[in-house]
């Protein structure tokens, strides 16, 4: 049994410029229903889709967009594997470029900061409950994750913790694939 956590592909979002931290709510909003680019996608993550014989992802647009690319059709799509929510601010200066703001805004997050999404407390509560619910899938199968980078990570801790072992580094890049089987 294997649980496979892939990080979705590359989004198409539109050149927007800098914006103020009050603008990001919009722009995180804009994020959040962005496709994938469906071309360069490395051949192993193709190779890790066709050896999965049960699909899981998000229900953001660039989860499902990605599991498209890759040529599948989710057997399960949850909400409870959806990003950790980027909080934002109402501040009307500086202005910066968005993924600035949205490293910044991350990097508060994990201090305690949530304006406008869950708490850090919440979404560590959630990726509990999606490796408990992967968990349960991988008696079916290798499993497939096509999720995100912060909850992925969130998710591979709880996975760890229900005696998963990690049988390849973890990594963030886009199409990333990261392998757990449970210990022996």
């Amino acid at each position: 049994m294997e649980i496979i956590l892939m990080r979705h592909g590359k989004p198409v979002l539109s050149q927007v410029g800098w914006l103020a931290p009050a603008e990001m709510e919009r722009w995180i909003e804009h994020y959040n229903f962005s496709e994938v680019e469906a071309d360069g996608i490395p051949l192993n993550s193709l190779k890790v889709a066709n050896s999965a014989s049960f699909i899981v992802t998000s229900t953001a647009s660039r989860a499902l967009s990605s599991v498209q690319a890759l040529g599948h059709t989710a057997s399960v799509a949850d909400a409870v594997f959806c990003e950790a929510q980027l909080p934002f601010a109402l501040w009307r200066f500086p202005r910066l470029p968005p993924f600035v703001w949205a490293a910044f805004f991350r990097l508060l997050w994990f201090f305690g900061y949530s304006r406008g999404a869950d708490s850090i407390q919440v979404t560590k509560t959630r990726a509990k409950a999606a490796a408990q619910q992967l968990s349960s899938f991988a008696a079916k199968g290798h499993v497939l994750l096509v999720g995100h980078g912060i909850m992925n990570r969130l998710i591979a801790k709880e996975l760890i913790a229900l005696g998963w072992a990690a049988r390849t580094n973890h990594e963030s890049k886009y199409w990333s694939a990261s392998v757990y089987g449970l210990q022996t």
